[in-house]
């Protein structure tokens, strides 16, 4: 494949996942994906501890550990486990909760399903094409969408650009 070709193709894929096409239909896309066949010994040898126990086994990392809390520069955050594309950085926004934030998500590029972990339902958010746990959205944040997506900075890469 060629670099243009490379180029184009990580374009058209940003694009895409700005589109508010549904949630399950973009993880039908990624169906087919090398991400989802890998094993949990091929995750942990992928992935830093913390990652793998967030993204893997949907865990949660200590509020205000994460550097990616702190990141004002300009460019993207992809899924620490496989690099799709999640949040443009002028959607993150400072919700004082010690987690990464942000009002907006490239719709397609997630999948979500109710969790009853804690006793009541709270919506999950995971990558679509690696499934790994993101965090959860809540109905408290910012206009224009109201919503906040509270994530885990060891399930995110920070690309500036």
């Amino acid at each position: 494949m060629s670099r243009r070709h490379l180029f184009l193709s990580a374009g058209a894929m940003t694009v895409a996942g700005c589109s508010p096409e549904a949630a399950q239909a973009s993880e039908a896309r990624y169906a087919n994906s090398p991400f989802r066949r890998m094993t949990a010994a091929q995750w942990r040898e992928r992935l830093p501890a913390a990652s793998y126990r967030v993204l893997r086994q949907a865990g949660t990392e200590r509020p205000f550990t994460s550097p990616l809390d702190d990141e004002k520069r300009t460019g993207t955050f992809v899924c620490r486990g496989c690099d799709l594309p999640l949040f443009r950085s002028d959607w993150k926004y400072d919700s004082r909760t010690g987690w990464p934030s942000f009002w907006q998500v490239m719709a397609a590029n997630i999948g979500t399903k109710t969790d009853f972990d804690i006793g009541i339902p709270r919506t999950e958010y995971h990558c679509a094409r690696c499934l790994g746990h993101q965090g959860h959205v809540f109905d408290d944040g910012p206009r224009p969408t109201g919503k906040r997506y509270c994530n885990n900075g060891v399930a995110l890469k920070f690309v500036p650009t």
